[in-house]
């Protein structure tokens, strides 16, 4: 099976399997289980918002037909929490426009039941592989703000005039202080936030504003 070869990678992954067909949630719990992931699963869309999923890698498969809250006004409310796990999406009764729809709503993978165990452990791996990246570039975002955050206000102006491109005389002018004084706050808020270069410092502080 597809994640066969990635078993001890994806062992602590989840799989949040939303689907209203008990058959269906069995069927994906027990194939999920099978290559060492974890599953939860729910019967509607509205136990799973009231749920709360592990903070490791995750992603959702959703049936797009359910009762009351169906799989994209689902998709949608778990953007609107902050959830912003992958998701792929199945259903028994699709076509091309709800295709299309899935794909422009951000989905990894739209699949039509009943399909094949190979197809959806295909689909979960590439939706886990998505999750893990976008956790590692949340993670790095975090800790590039937590060392801004150590900067004084002085740094901070100083840091600013560097990314713009400004030499250090530049700055110092801007500033009104000597240009000594501005290697010396650049030289700290360098060291502070861990960067060698000007290009890594740049990269730092479209983090820190994004």
């Amino acid at each position: 099976m597809a994640c066969e070869a990635e078993t001890e990678e994806c062992a602590p992954d989840t799989v949040v399997i939303v689907d209203d067909d008990p058959l269906v949630r069995d069927s994906m719990d027990c194939l999920f289980r099978s290559v060492g992931l974890s599953a939860l699963c729910f019967s509607s869309a509205e136990d799973a918002l009231r749920a709360d999923f592990p903070d490791g890698p995750s992603c959702v498969v959703a049936d797009i037909r359910m009762p009351q809250i169906g799989g994209f006004e689902f998709q949608e409310q778990l953007h609107q929490r902050g959830d912003d796990l992958p998701v792929i999406f199945v259903t028994g009764h699709g076509d091309i426009p709800m295709s299309v729809r899935a794909m422009k709503s951000g989905a990894v993978d739209f699949l039509s039941k009943p399909f094949r165990d190979q197809d959806v452990l295909d689909a979960v791996c590439s939706a886990l592989n998505t999750a893990r990246q976008r956790l590692a570039e949340t993670r790095t975002t975090n800790i590039v703000r937590e060392r801004f955050a150590t900067l004084t206000a002085r740094e901070r102006q100083v840091m600013t005039g560097v990314v713009r491109g400004l030499l250090n005389k530049q700055i110092a002018y801007e500033l009104g202080l000597s240009e000594i004084t501005v290697k010396l706050h650049r030289s700290s808020l360098m060291k502070k936030m861990m960067v060698r270069s000007v290009p890594d410092l740049v990269r730092a502080e479209q983090l820190v504003a994004e």
